[in-house]
């Protein structure tokens, strides 16, 4: 973290910046380390997290689908786009609302008001194709066909972001990866749930690598986007960015380590991936055909995603941004458990 010291603020020059989503994980845990850096940050959420205005940041209650306030954004520096709907299964319109409606008007909020910088969270799935990734990095292109209504209007946002950069509006995209740590509300919460529940079952070998991303690694790689954009604009403004702890793991194994720090038997049930797929995609299809909407429990891109090697490399992260991840895997995950 010692780069980041050099974004310490003082009273008497408080940086402005905006935190959209910021009551959930990745926000609230950046509205967190922006006050301790001593920026004056709003929060931009559709909730209200009071907790956050007990510690000084300047909370309201916004849908970012819906046309923004532009006072909001006067004499902002940098906005820190982390709002999103994160789903593997719903309507299409609602994932576009938000993912890439909002995202639209927070661009064009930005515009109006002369921000300096958008700093997008963004997310590998953008380029998920089914296929297994094994360390590539952000040449690979976006796939022709998605999977999914997420990962289609996360890329279809991300192209937006990295198409509004200029001179005067500086923006770049994070591509975090299977985000954990404490505060977490969806990664860990669903893998416990499901395993309570006795709906967790090995697809394929089990022996497929991803990466993950500890949180606070997470934040600092936006300060590092921050940072970066603000010292050498004309190298990284534009590009998207992997990002994780660089440390290739077995995602079953992550999956039992998090289901014994719990107290929970691990996971010994497998299908094959043939037949988990052909399963998938009859579920799919009876959930889109029946009149009584229900969420599925299995789809084609979930399968992908708990099948296949999705890990990438973060060397341009390190080199463009200076990140550089602090915690193992390992050491994460006790922080987040034995902590709990």
């Amino acid at each position: 973290m010692s780069k980041i010291k050099s974004l310490q603020v003082t009273d008497n020059m408080p940086r402005k910046v905006i935190v959209t989503g910021g009551g959930g994980f990745v926000g609230k845990a950046l509205c967190k380390r922006l006050i301790q850096l001593g920026f004056e940050v709003l929060s931009l959420s559709r909730g209200d997290y009071p907790e956050l205005r007990k510690i000084g940041i300047k909370t309201v209650q916004a849908d970012v689908s819906s046309p923004l306030d532009k006072d909001l954004f006067d004499d902002v520096e940098a906005v820190f786009h982390t709002a999103s709907k994160v789903d593997m299964w719903g309507r299409y319109q609602d994932f576009y609302q938000i993912n890439v409606l909002g995202t639209q008007n927070i661009i064009d909020a930005c515009l109006a008001a002369g921000v300096d910088k958008l700093i997008y969270t963004s997310s590998p799935s953008v380029i998920a194709d089914g296929k297994d990734h094994r360390g590539i990095d952000e040449s690979y292109p976006y796939p022709k066909k998605h999977a999914a209504f997420y990962p289609e209007t996360k890329a279809e946002a991300e192209r937006r972001v990295l198409a509004a950069n200029s001179e005067k509006f500086k923006t770049i995209a994070l591509r975090p990866h299977l985000i954990f740590g404490p505060g977490d509300t969806g990664l860990g919460p669903t893998v416990i749930e499901r395993a309570q529940a006795g709906k967790l079952i090995i697809i394929g070998p089990g022996k497929n690598l991803v990466d993950f991303t500890y949180i606070d690694d997470c934040v600092e790689a936006h300060l590092n986007a921050y940072q970066a954009l603000s010292e050498k604009p004309e190298v990284v403004s534009g590009k998207a960015y992997f990002v994780s702890q660089g440390e290739p793991t077995k995602m079953w194994e992550w999956i039992n380590k998090v289901l014994s720090l719990n107290g929970l038997s691990p996971v010994k049930k497998s299908v094959p991936y043939s037949i988990a797929m052909l399963l998938s995609s009859a579920i799919e299809f009876f959930s889109k055909v029946m009149p009584l909407k229900l969420k599925p429990t299995l789809t084609p891109f979930l399968v992908s995603q708990m099948s296949c090697d999705h890990y990438f490399s973060i060397e341009r992260a390190k080199r463009d941004l200076g990140y550089k991840p602090t915690i193992s895997i390992d050491e994460g995950l006790e922080k987040t458990y034995k902590a709990a």
